[in-house]
């Protein structure tokens, strides 16, 4: 049987198939996304479509980055935990990859027959090239993933192989030690928020600056629901991959976590299907901000209070069982 050591080897140059695919999936993106002329011939520039293209062209590359790095650090102690939870991470770069191809694909049928000439051929033969490639990297991490055996019982985290990779360079050495790391697995959801109102602060700018938006409550709106899709980003991926390995939180804390997360992914539903969603709850067009607000984050803050009352409940239930349980032992 082949040894976990050299099940690690292969897993790591299986993981470049992934990387090459994901350096090819950006490419199209930004191309399709950031030059006008091609976004105006693309068929998936609206929304629905839209929102997951928007979410990929960011969560794809940063996710390829981490992983990138961490080979920085692969022959360093815990290979087997580095390989599992790179290869998992690599599958929720695939995923992501995947669902926006879905997405795209779903768009192509939605307006077909659609005028396939000019920048949309291109665009649509980009998409077929982006699905093989896709499909072929899964299977690949799919049986690899199969040899590497179960996922739990990590000991070992990407935030430690980064400190590793931090003390190799002087300038770092000096600012990285157990006593950080400890910091930010004591806090790693503060760090989750901080880190998502940063890049959602870039995004936002970004897009003001491009699109001339003048509306203070739009520019607020949007950094909002940049903010929690990035927020949901972090955790859902955390969960996946190990990224920081986090000490054991209440059921409290934990069922609090668990709600933010659900509002925030219902708040990026709701921002992808705004329009089929106002009529059940206004009238006429939603065109102005305050309803696009009051939509958004209504439904983000519903769907957060609602997973909140579900899991107290549930745990509620749990907890008479265990005690009635004790009761008749």
């Amino acid at each position: 049987m082949e040894s976990m050591e050299e099940s690690g080897r292969v897993s790591s140059a299986v993981v470049w198939v992934p990387l090459g695919v994901a350096a090819v999936f950006e490419a199209l993106t930004v191309l399709e996304t950031q030059d006008k002329p091609v976004r105006a011939a693309s068929p998936w520039q609206d929304d629905p479509y839209d929102v997951m293209v928007s979410l990929a062209q960011f969560t794809v590359p940063m996710l390829a980055l981490v992983i990138a790095l961490r080979l920085l650090a692969w022959r360093a102690p815990g290979g087997a935990d580095r390989a599992q939870q790179t290869v998992r991470a690599a599958g929720a770069m695939l995923t992501l990859t995947g669902l926006t191809l879905a997405s795209e694909w779903a768009a192509v049928v939605a307006r077909s027959p659609f005028p396939v000439s000019g920048w949309a051929s291109v665009l649509i033969g980009g998409l077929v090239v982006n699905s093989v490639l896709t499909v072929v990297a899964a299977a690949s991490l799919v049986r690899w993933r199969r040899r590497l055996g179960s996922s739990g019982g990590w000991r070992h985290d990407w935030l430690g192989d980064a400190v590793i990779v931090c003390r190799r360079v002087p300038v770092l050495r000096r600012w990285v030690g157990p006593d950080v790391t400890a910091w930010v697995r004591r806090r790693a959801m503060t760090v989750f928020v901080v880190l998502s109102m940063l890049a959602a602060a870039v995004v936002t700018g970004a897009q003001a600056i491009g699109e001339g938006w003048t509306n203070p409550l739009l520019v607020a709106w949007f950094l909002v629901v940049a903010a929690t899709s990035n927020l949901a980003f972090c955790v859902i991926s955390n969960a996946v991959a190990g990224f920081i390995a986090r000490p054991p939180r209440t059921r409290l804390r934990r069922i609090g976590e668990a709600s933010v997360v659900a509002g925030c992914v219902a708040v990026s539903v709701a921002t992808a299907f705004r329009d089929a969603l106002w009529p059940v709850s206004g009238t006429g067009s939603l065109t102005s901000v305050p309803a696009l607000v009051a939509l958004t984050l209504g439904a983000g803050l519903a769907t957060s209070m609602i997973t909140a009352v579900l899991l107290l409940a549930r745990a509620h239930g749990a907890s008479s069982r265990d005690r009635h349980g004790a009761a008749s032992a």
